[in-house]
């Protein structure tokens, strides 16, 4: 299993920020190791032109949300088929911010990774407790009650990222052996064969340690997928193949 370092750009990012991709490809000196998968999710209004300029490069190009429907009357949303015309290959549903800031459920989350799977995309499906469920003790039912709502039917091809919402951009992380539990009950829900990515404040700092822990098969990065000074050495921590 090829780990999977995929940064998520939110609501950052220009075209002048083609200038990091370009760095980060120069890094690689043109092509990434055959032994992982590295993915920038840049915002939508760059998705496609960075697709199409970089879709024979080191990275792969992904969205960060799609809507369940293929068309329709819905101003300002996208479809998974839009994006994968756009050219990506991958979209992230159910980050903690689209469940907060937008009232996004487990239903509405499963029906946008099917939406992805049916526009041939991989979707990224993110779980992960408030720090109130931490504390409470309720991490694992949580994240158990996000997964059996939210993923799709056994037998399709997705990622899953673990991100606790307290370490999203907080600089907070959990233990490590909170880490390996959490990813350990994860395996345990997930088809065989699934990605399960750790994501919640990874920078070039912890992200050896981390990505060594048994069942942690990649990263979702977030401020530090900005800068290819930060990313590519989360990029090169990963253990290769596993």
């Amino acid at each position: 299993m090829k780990p999977l370092i995929a940064g998520n750009w939110k609501m950052n990012g220009l075209q002048a920020a083609k200038g990091e991709v370009k760095a980060l490809i120069g890094k690689f000196a043109g092509s990434a190791p055959d032994d992982r998968d590295v993915l920038i999710c840049p915002p939508v209004t760059l998705v496609a032109g960075f697709a199409a300029e970089y879709s024979d490069e080191a990275i792969q190009i992904g969205a960060q949300d799609c809507h369940p429907n293929q068309s329709g009357a819905h101003t300002g949303d996208i479809s998974a088929e839009m994006l994968a015309d756009a050219g990506a290959a991958y979209v992230i549903v159910g980050h903690s911010e689209r469940r907060a800031d937008h009232g996004e459920t487990d239903a509405t989350v499963r029906a946008k990774a099917e939406a992805a799977l049916r526009a041939g995309l991989t979707p990224i499906i993110c779980v992960g407790e408030t720090r109130e469920g931490r504390e409470a003790g309720q991490a694992l039912s949580v994240v158990g009650t996000q997964l059996a709502g939210s993923l799709p039917e056994a037998g399709a091809e997705i990622v899953v990222a673990y991100e606790p919402v307290w370490a999203i951009g907080t600089g907070l992380t959990p233990t490590l052996e909170d880490i390996g539990e959490m990813h350990d009950f994860i395996r345990s829900k997930t088809p065989q064969g699934t990605r399960i990515l750790y994501g919640g404040s990874v920078k070039p700092g912890n992200a050896k340690e981390i990505l060594a822990i048994t069942n942690v098969n990649g990263a979702l990065v977030g401020g530090a997928s900005l800068k290819a000074e930060d990313f590519f050495p989360i990029i090169l921590a990963a253990p290769g193949e596993m």
